[in-house]
């Protein structure tokens, strides 16, 4: 087997990982190479024909799904997501760009990687998150924590603090609709109703998102990337225009690299910002939606920046 120019350097690693390898018949090989460079042991090799049985104990089970029929995603993936969680294993699948829906409606998040048209050195790399995080399940190993992870972290503790504020201000609203004791005057001149705040629409959203995109055609596509930020603002326009938004379709609102839409995509969700909704009408595809939660602060940290007469970031 050649080795790729791009595969790591096999002295720089001796992780002993045991890995379970699913793949078709002559599919891509970076999977393979990736456990070779990381000097694992593929402890179980299955095709998609073959049920998924009984074997050795892994740390990951590694998914090539690039030239898989997505009639059989559907069957066997459920069944594979299933044996990683009970052997406490980490999944990595690569996969494709028009196999995202297919893929993550039958998984996503959690202790699963996903992958889109990989390099060896994006397989390694999720190898070894993937193998560690299987060893230690309670979080203390994170490579990302210094970037997606703490981006994130600053994001969700964003949105804690629009939602905590916006509860303030009902409470205040409510406390100075209260009648008042002993006002000398006529309280009804002194103390008139502020006007009421807009609500929301679509079309502010859509805009907001409009000038995202311009910024980049001037700046550059990477400099200013908030795939968290972007996200939360197409689903909310999707929600006030009652429309649906596919896992893939988040991806492209993401502005950035699919495999790390994805990652946003799971991180969000078992952050409770996000959640998944089947589709009834085709099981291979799953929509996104906002949280109550993730809801209720959008629409008051919106109603919020139009009250101060600001713009959406």
């Amino acid at each position: 087997m050649t080795r790729p120019d791009n595969a790591p350097d096999a002295a720089n690693y001796d992780t002993g990982i045991d890995a379970v390898l699913v793949a078709a018949t002559g599919a891509p090989d970076r999977l393979t190479v990736a456990l070779d460079a990381l000097r694992g042991r593929i402890v179980g090799r299955f095709d998609w024909q073959t049920p998924f049985g009984d074997h050795a104990t892994p740390q990951v089970i590694v998914i090539e799904a690039i030239g898989v029929a997505d009639a059989m995603l559907e069957e066997r993936l459920p069944a594979i997501v299933d044996q990683a969680v009970a052997v406490q294993a980490g999944l990595v699948v690569a996969l494709t760009f028009d196999q995202i829906d297919v893929v993550t409606a039958a998984t996503l998040g959690g202790g699963t990687r996903l992958l889109v048209d990989p390099t060896v050195s994006d397989c390694v790399a999720a190898i070894v998150v993937a193998a560690e995080t299987a060893r230690s399940p309670t979080g203390v190993f994170d490579v990302g924590r210094e970037t997606d992870g703490t981006r994130l972290e600053r994001l969700n503790t964003e949105v804690a603090r629009i939602a905590e504020a916006l509860a303030r201000l009902t409470r205040t609203e409510i406390e100075d609709d209260a009648p008042a004791a002993a006002i000398v005057g006529d309280r009804t001149n002194r103390y008139g109703a502020p006007p009421p705040l807009a609500e929301p629409s679509a079309a502010d959203v859509r805009r907001a998102i409009r000038a995202r995109r311009l910024r980049d055609q001037f700046f550059g596509a990477t400099l200013f990337e908030d795939p968290g930020w972007d996200m939360l603002l197409d689903l909310y326009a999707a929600e006030l225009e009652r429309g649906r938004v596919s896992v893939s379709s988040l991806c492209i609102a993401a502005a950035v690299a699919p495999t790390t839409a994805l990652r946003w995509i799971a991180r969000m969700t078992d952050t409770g910002l996000f959640e998944r909704r089947p589709d009834l009408h085709d099981r291979r595809r799953a929509f996104m939606v906002l949280s109550d939660r993730a809801s209720e602060a959008m629409r008051g940290y919106i109603v919020a920046t139009r009250g101060a007469d600001l713009r959406i970031p």
